[in-house]
């Protein structure tokens, strides 16, 4: 891809202002906003955070036992624009653009508390044994009238009326706000964001986006991260939230990112396709390490106190550690269709994941099941929720102490990252608990 080039805004003499943001440990955009001359400098100079930036708690407040506050004086690093350039933002009044930006030491080395760093690491170690994954995202998202005290379904801009009914794949449903994604699918093509097919989910206001496979994960991640961001934006604009919360309601579905990959090797050939159903011994090994490492990641499938309402069974997500060949109760899927597609589905992420570490935790354990030539258990069939199988941790507290603990996490995350997400989930966790769970809902809705 090539290097962001000041040609773009010279090329849209309607920008008026520019957001230089990079994303944080949560998934949340931090930066700065500023005038053209100023983003045209960062192009070449970049801009300056202190590394604390990338590690504050969700509420955006400083990790108090971090060694990157006080201890170290809070040093600043240098944050340079990422390969995708300048990206317009459609849901703001006034013409903006956004410029991601990622994290550097002064030397140049990347810093390794930067989620997006740790994402291009995996795959790295991928180009370097001549594969290559590619990756797509499958979003879903809430529509909720947030003005009083209980969530609901908007009011339809269409109708004027509130339908408070579940319709899954229904075409009423999707015409219900179809000036909203109208203006969400024009949006997506002016941010370059690939998104393909939405339907409709089995939540009140619950809707589902696929966005395009990527022969490049930090692309697939970006456009993720990018598409949380729009929507949220967006729906704002038109009068109503969206949520990418894990679970916003008690009694419907919760939110996930469901990501599919394959492989291909240097000859651009899928490696886990073997003309048949079954696939090859390389996608038997990686789902191997998907499943030996699902316990130990689950605090990046599921990083908020909310997340652990949504992996339940029963409940359209996966609670046990298992995978099946086209089964959608199992964590891990292999879906049906032509050999020359053969693909693993990770099924547990939450909708309220960091992107850049949700695909580093699932293509990072499928390498390391790869190398490691790891044998998986028995594939399941039937219902995954009705079998006596192990579960992915129940709780926030023993999600933190396993992915704390893990031999398998400093394989696939620098230990910086390590040290960081524990310490901004225990400081998390301890601030939760003093909350209601309507606070908690409040704080989790809009940033997640």
């Amino acid at each position: 891809m090539p290097a962001p080039s000041a040609d773009w805004l010279h090329d849209r003499p309607q920008i008026r202002t520019i957001r230089a943001a990079a994303c944080d440990v949560n998934g949340v955009a931090r930066g700065k906003r500023m005038p053209i001359p100023s983003a045209i400098k960062v192009l070449t100079d970049g801009t300056r955070f202190p590394f604390s930036a990338l590690n504050v708690d969700i509420w955006g407040e400083d990790i108090e036992d971090s060694p990157l506050v006080f201890d170290s004086g809070d040093r600043d690093a240098i944050l340079f624009p990422t390969e995708r350039g300048f990206v317009p933002m459609p849901w703001l009044e006034a013409p903006s653009a956004l410029l991601p930006i990622w994290m550097f030491h002064e030397d140049g080395r990347p810093y390794g508390g930067d989620p997006r760093h740790a994402l291009a690491t995996v795959q790295q170690r991928f180009a370097d044994k001549g594969l290559t994954p590619v990756v797509a995202v499958e979003l879903e998202f809430y529509l909720i009238d947030d003005s009083a005290r209980r969530l609901q379904v908007p009011v339809s801009p269409r109708t004027g009326k509130r339908r408070n009914a579940a319709e899954v794949l229904s075409i009423r449903a999707l015409d219900t706000f179809d000036v909203f994604f109208t203006d969400l699918y024009e949006a997506c093509e002016a941010m370059d964001i690939p998104a393909d097919t939405l339907i409709s989910e089995a939540g009140l206001g619950q809707f589902e986006v696929n966005l395009m496979h990527q022969a490049d994960p930090l692309k697939a991640a970006d456009d993720a991260w990018l598409f949380k961001t729009l929507v949220k934006g967006l729906a704002r604009k038109h009068g109503f939230a969206a949520s990418f919360m894990a679970k916003p309601y008690d009694d419907y579905s919760g939110n996930g990112m469901h990501a599919h990959f394959s492989v291909l090797d240097k000859d651009g050939k899928n490696i886990f396709d073997n003309g048949g159903p079954e696939g090859t011994e390389a996608l038997l090994h990686a789902i191997g390490g998907c499943i030996a490492a699902l316990s130990d990641s689950a605090l990046i499938y599921a990083p908020h106190l909310n997340s652990y309402d949504r992996i339940v069974p029963g409940s359209h997500a996966p609670s046990a550690i298992c995978w099946a060949y086209d089964n959608r109760t199992a964590a891990v899927r292999v879906p049906s269709g032509p050999p020359a597609a053969r693909r693993i589905e990770h099924r547990v992420a939450g909708g309220d994941v960091n992107p850049y570490l949700a695909l580093a935790a699932i293509l990072g354990a499928a390498l390391m099941g790869i190398e490691d030539k790891i044998t998986p258990p028995e594939r399941i069939t039937g219902n995954a929720y009705d079998q006596d199988l192990p579960h992915i941790p129940r709780d926030w507290g023993g999600a933190i102490d396993a992915f704390d603990a893990s031999p398998y996490m400093p394989r696939i995350f620098p230990k910086e990252l390590i040290r960081n997400l524990v310490l901004t989930k225990r400081q998390e966790m301890r601030d939760m608990e003093e909350l209601t769970k309507a606070e908690q809902t409040e704080i989790y809705l809009d940033t997640v």
